[in-house]
């Protein structure tokens, strides 16, 4: 049958992540792969009182239709936490999504027209890379160093790409280098983007996930011109499983967005969003925060230690002040994707670092997770890891 597919199906391929975690099902597999939060920080005695409360007091709501934007006491919850955060912001600046990665998803549908250019730090986050492939876009990558985005690389960038729709960027924490983008250079990219009058997509899924350094103000917080779209979600600071992100954004941008999710879903699960509005009435999500940043500072630590120990000296690495990730650079004779095959064979995976490319030409690095797996699956990975590494090098 010659089937009539859409152009842009030849640029979609399965998440390479997803895939290898339908491998780590095995129970002898050690994964550092997917940026898994620790499942046994998830609060489920609080979240089943949250559930019985939301369905005695609202249970008629909670299983019916509701309207695009989102539950309104989330969305106020969500503003709250966005003052929290230097961020000043009401209910008609926020819209809930399915997760950001359904944030990314509404963004390349509503700026991205095939063969228009993007800009985004080289490496970023696949995901994204993914999402926007979808609309067939053309990927500028802007080279990082240990503050972020090079912003005389990204000026360069800008004056070769005047008609670039917007610079996608992940300044805490980044996936997948865990490199934090410097308070100077946060005010510089919004000075650029007023300059050359270009939108800024600040993705933020792990900013309050620091368990090390100073706390830096979200690049929005700069925003003079309202040109700053903010992504960011509970997934990783409460429980992933109920697909709840948001977008904060000027009002005109979230005027565009509604029609665009009306068309996906019409809401995202009204549910999880009013569960999720209760637990924070009820109970101290900072406080459950606090308890996830202690857990990934131990694993980070564990993890930086054990590399130290069993690594071979010339492999270089990144030390994340909080996140989930840790960027792993190999000699440049070394592909990570050859390594990836030989490390599967003893027990042990992570994702290789072509996958974070977009424009797919860098091969000898990898990122690893450290806040999925328990202490002792943490130390016997690395030391796996660290014998395929140097037999590969023999």
């Amino acid at each position: 049958m010659n089937n009539k597919f859409a152009k842009r199906t030849q640029n979609l391929k399965p998440s390479e992540v997803r895939e290898i975690l339908k491998v780590t099902e095995r129970p002898e597999v050690i994964s550092f792969a997917g940026g898994l939060p620790a499942p046994e920080l998830f609060p489920i005695e609080e979240i089943k009182k949250a559930c019985i409360e939301v369905l005695n007091d609202k249970g008629q709501s909670a299983l019916q239709y509701s309207t695009t934007e989102g539950y309104v006491p989330l969305r106020e919850a969500i503003c709250g936490r966005m003052k929290n955060l230097g961020i000043e912001a009401s209910i008609d600046n926020v819209i809930v999504t399915t997760g950001s990665q359904q944030a990314l998803d509404l963004s390349g549908k509503l700026f991205i027209d095939e063969g228009d250019t993007i800009i985004c730090e080289s490496p970023t986050y696949l995901a994204a890379i993914n999402a926007f492939k979808a609309y067939m876009p053309k990927f500028q990558e802007v080279a990082m160093d240990e503050e972020g985005m090079i912003m005389e690389e990204l000026e360069k960038t800008l004056i070769d790409n005047p008609n670039a729709k917007f610079i996608y960027t992940i300044p805490d924490f980044q996936n997948p280098t865990g490199r934090t983008m410097s308070l100077s250079r946060r005010k510089k990219l919004v000075e650029l983007a007023n300059q050359y009058n270009i939108v800024i997509i600040e993705d933020n899924p792990y900013g309050e996930v620091r368990f090390a350094g100073e706390k830096l103000p979200p690049v929005k917080h700069f925003d003079t011109e309202g040109r700053v779209i903010y992504l960011s979600t509970f997934s990783k600071i409460f429980a992933p499983g109920l697909r709840l992100g948001w977008i904060c954004a000027d009002k005109e941008f979230i005027d565009k967005y509604v029609p665009f999710k009306q068309n996906i879903d019409l809401h995202s699960d009204i549910f999880a969003q009013m569960i999720t509005a209760k637990y924070m009435e009820l109970f101290d999500i900072e406080a459950h925060i606090e308890k996830i940043r202690e857990v990934y500072r131990h694993r980070r630590e564990l993890m930086i230690k054990c590399i130290k120990e069993e690594f071979p000296e010339n492999i270089k690495y990144t030390l994340p002040d909080g996140g989930l990730f840790i960027w792993v650079q190999l000699p440049d004779n070394v592909d990570a994707s050859e390594l990836f095959v030989k490390a599967l064979e003893n027990n042990v995976v992570f994702v290789s670092g072509q996958s974070f490319f977009p424009n797919g030409n860098y091969k000898n690095a990898f990122r690893l997770n450290y806040s999925n797996m328990p202490d002792e699956r943490i130390v016997e990975g690395i030391k796996r890891l660290a014998e395929v590494i140097k037999e590969y090098k023999n």
